[in-house]
């Protein structure tokens, strides 16, 4: 550790706290990992409550934002060249920079680099085509949206996928080269008295030790297929599968979701606990779970599906989708077509062969539980390949 080069790090991201989503998760976690043994500093937007940035073992830089309607979120700025704010980040003097979006702030860490002559390394976490075509229903505005996007990925040095799948994403986006994988991690560690916290929860969701209980953790949203879960659940409960549900999150369409819930009478199957904070909870209601079920198309490698392996709970994923490609179906995790009868005949497969559960849900753990360590050591290494390159050009 001592041996290591120190390094200057910028990390620009166009979101941060106190908004909270998978991405944010993975850069608190890279970028204290990495400020172990380097100098750390995010560029992100301003909030109103930036009080916690004083608390981390990084520095934190907060750019002009305006809140993006209808969200948590706010969108920052784009410094021009010739701006003070601009130039105060040329004296960070940078040995390199890691943008995590291609929107305004990873712009400005684009353009920084740019200026100081040192490596820009772009990691993509989302499927953008999902999200845009959330808001514009027409596929040659979204392509040329996304055309637009993959043009920051290849003016960066390098890029990273967060799996083997995404690098598909990349090269159908219009990526030029092939990004490396690093895979993401956790910080979630396994619970020490496993039992007990088992209680705990089983107490606050009054919950019977012998009930199964599945699992979703996440933005309530409609692109991770939160209904495809309650539709296939409801198919679940007519062939009179006995389970618990417990959907983790919160989102923009929690008010849906429980209206489908009660149009449906599932109310005594589906729990709806809100976002949870506490990691020794999270841990414990990964613990208590048997399966997590987790068909979204949208995500790239989420951080919940590890949190999971860490406590010895596989995913039930959609096949070919690319959160799917971490796990290797009936070994780390499993797998179904995407359709509700389908996913509900996987279940009760899966759920009626318990030796097998039980191999699959150890296997997870083994196969899927990096941790930011690892992470972190193979980002600098990249970040080190990349400075001695560009010294070379």
């Amino acid at each position: 550790m001592e041996k290591r080069k120190r390094l200057k790090i910028g990390i620009f991201m166009d979101s941060f706290y106190p908004a909270v989503d998978g991405v944010v998760l993975v850069i608190d976690n890279l970028a204290k990992m990495l400020a172990k043994f380097n100098d750390v500093t995010l560029v992100v937007p301003e909030t109103s409550t930036s009080n916690e940035d004083f608390m981390r073992p990084y520095n934190i830089i907060r750019v002009k934002s305006i809140s993006v309607p209808f969200t948590e979120y706010k969108l920052g700025m784009n410094y021009a060249k010739l701006s003070k704010p601009f130039k105060d980040l040329l004296k960070e003097d940078f040995d390199v920079i890691h943008i995590h979006s291609p929107f305004s702030v990873g712009k400005l860490g684009l353009k920084v680099a740019k200026a100081l002559n040192i490596p820009c390394i772009a990691t993509m976490h989302t499927r953008f085509d999902f999200e845009i075509r959330r808001v514009v229903n027409n596929k040659i505005i979204v392509n040329q949206i996304i055309k637009k996007l993959i043009k920051v990925y290849n003016d960066c040095d390098d890029c990273i996928a967060v799996n083997h799948a995404m690098q598909g994403v990349f090269r159908d986006y219009g990526y030029k080269r092939i990004p490396i994988v690093i895979y993401n991690g956790t910080d979630l560690l396994p619970l020490t008295d496993k039992e007990n916290n088992i209680k705990k929860v089983n107490k606050l969701y009054d919950l019977d030790e012998k009930d199964v209980v599945f699992l979703f953790v996440g933005r309530i949203i409609d692109i991770k297929n939160i209904f495809f879960i309650l539709d296939s659940l409801k198919l679940l409960k007519e062939d009179g599968f006995k389970f618990k549900m417990l959907y983790v999150g919160t989102g923009p369409n929690e008010k849906e979701l429980k209206e489908k819930i009660k149009k449906y009478n599932m109310q005594n199957e589906v729990i709806m606990t809100g976002r949870i904070t506490d990691r020794v909870l999270l841990s414990s209601i990964y613990a208590r779970a048997d399966l997590f079920l987790f068909p979204s198309l949208f995500d790239a490698s989420s951080l919940v599906q590890i949190e999971a392996a860490i406590n010895e709970t596989p995913g039930l994923f959609i096949e070919g989708s690319v959160t799917s490609d971490t796990v290797v179906n009936n070994i780390s995790g499993f797998t179904s077509k995407l359709d509700t009868n389908a996913y509900k005949n996987r279940i009760i497969e899966i759920m009626n062969d318990e030796k097998k559960l039980k191999k699959v849900s150890k296997n997870a753990r083994e196969m899927l539980g990096k941790n930011w360590k690892t992470i972190a050591d193979e980002t600098y290494e990249l970040y080190l390949k990349e400075i001695e390159r560009k010294k070379s050009e």
